[in-house]
């Protein structure tokens, strides 16, 4: 049996405009919500990264964090 999917958390986030682009656009192209995307996302989390391209991606993200957020 299917678990019944409810939106159970309720939180603000602050994301970048291209962080936002990517996730409505993939949203639209999987046929759900930005609210569902990122419940999918975060559920299959393991299942949908690849480890070794997350860790340098990360490097990245967050050496440029600073700069970003002038």
């Amino acid at each position: 049996m299917p678990k019944r999917f409810r939106l159970t958390r309720r939180f603000p986030v602050a994301m970048t405009e291209d962080g936002y682009r990517k996730l409505k656009s993939f949203a639209h192209e999987a046929g759900l919500d930005e609210g569902e995307a990122l419940s999918f996302l975060f559920e299959n989390f393991s299942s949908v990264i690849d480890e070794d391209n997350l860790s340098h991606r990360l490097r990245l993200f967050n050496s440029e964090l600073d700069a970003r957020k002038r």
